[in-house]
């Protein structure tokens, strides 16, 4: 008997039958396309995009997804890390599951990655960490029509360190098979110019590779903080793909969300 995790958001975050979550994926990453001159330097290693709904943040993500066509066919593995909202968790928690549904199809868990962290002291498992999150699930019809054939990883982060973050991202770097996904949104329920000011600050921070970033300017902090971490050790290069606020797409101006989609991508890049 294969456990499945089946969607929790579907129908609320995004559409929740498959012809219109195709549909509408397909023309959020036809919009964010990049145009041919940028796409041939750009193959991430590892991406950080936003996790709200679909009509708030999808553009954005799109925008990350989007720099993916290159490498569509080379990615085997997504390691695909996001904060906990409902349930709190020490460390970073595997889902103990074989699969994760949605209505685009199941996707397979992969089991040696799952082998090759499971000893460490910070992970654990926890299905309930798993049942209800959407930081992860949202990510997972982007993943299912931006790349070919893959196996996930997925992992719902709570109280850890940077250091604790880095070190499972270390054990499953991989080569250019492995992509590394980082779900957070930005500033909660500020004021506009405000949100704009602080994201933007945030933002520079993540592109200086700064590790101290707080659940303030980000709710997924903490794997972001991990993810930076690495990128220094092994010497990633951040670009911006984008930056906005629910004010910006269909929220109103006085209490909103920030949202920003980066791209890390190795040196070598850069010599083509």
């Amino acid at each position: 008997m294969h456990q499945v995790r089946p969607p929790a958001v579907a129908g609320a975050f995004y559409p929740g039958r498959s012809q219109t979550l195709s549909h509408d994926v397909l023309a959020m990453l036809a919009a964010a396309k990049p145009n041919a001159a940028d796409s041939a330097t750009i193959r991430p290693k590892a991406l950080i995009v936003p996790h709200a709904g679909y009509i708030y943040s999808g553009a954005t993500a799109a925008q990350a997804y989007a720099q993916l066509a290159a490498v569509r066919q080379t990615i085997r593995r997504v390691v695909l890390l996001g904060p906990v909202h409902r349930v709190p968790v020490r460390g970073l928690a595997l889902p103990g599951a074989d699969y994760f549904a949605t209505p685009l199809g199941e996707i397979e868990i992969d089991q040696d990655a799952v082998d090759a962290i499971r000893s460490l002291p910070q992970v654990v498992v926890s299905p309930a960490a798993h049942a209800q999150e959407h930081s992860l699930e949202v990510q997972l019809p982007f993943l299912q029509l931006a790349l070919d054939d893959f196996k996930l990883l997925p992992l719902a982060v709570g109280d850890a360190t940077p250091t604790e973050v880095a070190q499972v991202l270390e054990v499953l770097w991989g080569d250019d098979e492995t992509l590394i996904v980082i779900s957070s949104d930005l500033s909660h329920f500020l004021p506009y110019a405000t949100a704009q000011a602080v994201d933007r600050d945030t933002v520079q921070g993540m592109m200086q590779l700064h590790t101290h970033l707080n659940h303030q300017q980000a709710c997924g902090a903490t794997p972001v903080n991990g993810l930076l971490l690495a990128a220094q050790r092994h010497q990633l290069q951040p670009h911006l793909l984008g930056l906005c606020n629910s004010g910006d797409t269909a929220g109103d101006k006085n209490r909103v969300v920030g949202y920003a989609a980066l791209a890390f991508t190795t040196g070598e890049n850069h010599a083509h």
